[in-house]
């Protein structure tokens, strides 16, 4: 993609000048990145704090659940629904209008709209980070604390914070790395080009101004700011010497002011989470949901998406284990030998699977868009080829995450009895390595699904009426302001989702006892 830009830069010289509006731009989409991350992060320790304390009330392995699916939840559908409920005429309005207590007006569109956009989306994603973490504190220190009497500021000051202190650099970094590459939460709830970020600044030039040296140098940019905040993420490892692999359950219940707060906290974020999920249930079950059922444009953009996220899903995990698989022919002793080329060939395998989180969607768009321009006369020829290879591209990090430690246990544990056995090739991969990393497999592929399926960075500058995706057909409606028909649409969408991504905990609980 850097080649494909400097080939398209070369004789502007402007291409590499930074000016006073790109240092704006530049400014504010870093500026907006660091506030999301601390309002997420401020909302997370305490409902993590809350929800490590109070682990039976009624809902709470849904709710738990819940905050693993904001993760690939689409952008659009979440705009949509805090949309109808802060919206200018939204719920919330609308009940202090009844109340005859005036309206908080349109703030939503503006930074205050970004801020919690991001927040509803990664401080759900932090809570379940943090959560994992409290809940692995070992039993013993537990007890002791109880046995010294400590208070609940001193139990989170001398156990809980030491066991979840290790894990914020990396899960800050990458919260900040996924708001400083945000599209369409700034593309919709932006409201005037002072808000722009760096991607929705490339989309502007493309789209609207076709001005594609200033696009490349905001691309440029883009890249050159990202493979540093990747790097800095890199540097970051979630560790704690305060923490166990078992997930400790108290037999001491909280009283008192502390149960009050944490079922305070609970409700609060349940409320503020749950309340737009409820508004797409609420408004997209109505008439228009079968209006859109029976459009012909619906079927064939379903079609599409669907089609799109299980080719992408499939291309993930074929490359993730093709880089995993290779890598563990580095480590293994029995198969090459530990040389200083063994260890380089190791350490750029490893490279080449985060490699891409350098590259925002929006960024990858355009590469393949110049790509078009090269060598076709449509960019619309290469517009499937392109998000099937981007969305795979973008989840290969996530999978390469989640198989690459489940891969290197089943070989440092089976390598020996398997070469001494002769078991080799597709015989082992069926014997030996997936009975036990199908869990594994069936996560990441509910996640790249997902994540396809809810991508609109790369569609945006692909779509069109003869090739379109759910999350486009979407963002369509709400531009023309068909609400009724955004918000069916946005339900069919979240209701996907769901089922994909939460029907794979149960898949594993059954695979489990299998």
């Amino acid at each position: 993609f850097l080649i494909l830009l400097l080939f398209e830069a070369q004789g502007e010289t402007s291409v590499f000048a930074i000016d006073a509006k790109l240092m704006r731009t530049l400014t504010f989409t870093s500026i907006q990145a660091g506030l999301s991350t601390l309002a997420s992060l401020t909302v997370a320790i305490p409902l993590s704090w809350a929800l490590s304390h109070q682990r039976k009330f009624l809902g709470r392995s849904l709710l738990v659940a819940l905050l693993s699916v904001a993760m690939v939840l689409p952008t659009l559908v979440a705009v949509l629904g805090l949309v109808t409920v802060w919206g200018r005429r939204g719920w919330f309005n609308e009940l202090l209008t009844s109340m005859e207590l005036g309206s908080t007006g349109s703030w939503i569109y503006g930074i205050g709209g970004i801020l919690l956009a991001h927040c509803f989306l990664n401080a759900p994603f932090m809570a379940r980070s943090l959560l994992q973490r409290l809940e692995a504190i070992p039993t013993v220190q537990r007890k002791l604390s109880r046995s010294l009497d400590l208070s609940a500021w001193q139990r989170f000051r001398f156990m809980e914070w030491p066991a979840i202190k290790g894990s914020l650099p990396a899960l800050c970094s990458t919260v900040f790395l996924l708001c400083f590459t945000s599209f369409a939460i700034v593309l919709t709830l932006g409201g005037s080009p002072k808000y722009n970020t760096l991607e929705v600044a490339i989309y502007e030039a493309i789209k609207l101004d076709f001005d594609i040296p200033r696009a490349v140098t905001l691309a440029v940019t883009q890249l050159a700011v990202c493979a540093v905040l990747v790097s800095i993420a890199s540097s970051f490892r979630m560790t704690s010497k305060s923490v166990s692999e078992q997930s400790y359950v108290s037999p001491w219940t909280e009283t008192g002011a502390k149960l009050w707060l944490q079922v305070a906290l609970i409700s609060l974020f349940a409320v503020f989470f749950l309340t737009p999920l409820a508004a797409i249930l609420f408004k997209g079950a109505g008439k228009d949901l079968w209006k859109v059922l029976q459009d012909p444009l619906f079927h064939q953009t379903a079609f599409n998406s669907l089609i799109l996220a299980t080719a992408s899903a499939i291309l993930t995990l074929l490359t993730a284990v093709a880089l995993i698989k290779a890598r563990v022919n580095t480590i293994a002793p029995e198969r090459l030998p530990q040389t200083k080329l063994t260890l380089l060939l190791r350490q750029l395998l490893s490279f080449s699977g985060s490699l891409y989180l350098a590259v925002p969607s929006l960024v990858m768009a355009f590469g393949f868009f110049l790509l078009a321009r090269q060598l076709f006369n449509s960019i619309y020829l290469v517009a499937p080829f392109a998000l099937i290879v981007a969305n795979a591209l973008l989840a290969l990090p996530f999978a390469m995450a989640v198989l690459g430690p489940a891969i290197e246990k089943t070989t440092s544990k089976h390598d020996r009895l398997a070469f001494t056995l002769g078991v080799r090739g597709w015989s082992r991969w069926r014997l030996l390595e997936w009975p036990l990393i199908r869990q594994e497999v069936a996560f990441v592929s509910a996640l790249a699904f997902c994540f396809s399926l809810g991508d609109f960075g790369i569609i945006s500058l692909f779509g069109s009426q003869d090739f379109a995706t759910l999350p486009w057909l979407l963002y369509q409606k709400m531009g023309s302001y068909r609400t009724d028909e955004a918000a069916a649409i946005a339900l069919i969408l979240l209701i996907i989702t769901l089922v994909v991504f939460l029907a794979v905990p149960t898949m594993r609980r059954g695979k489990s006892h299998a």
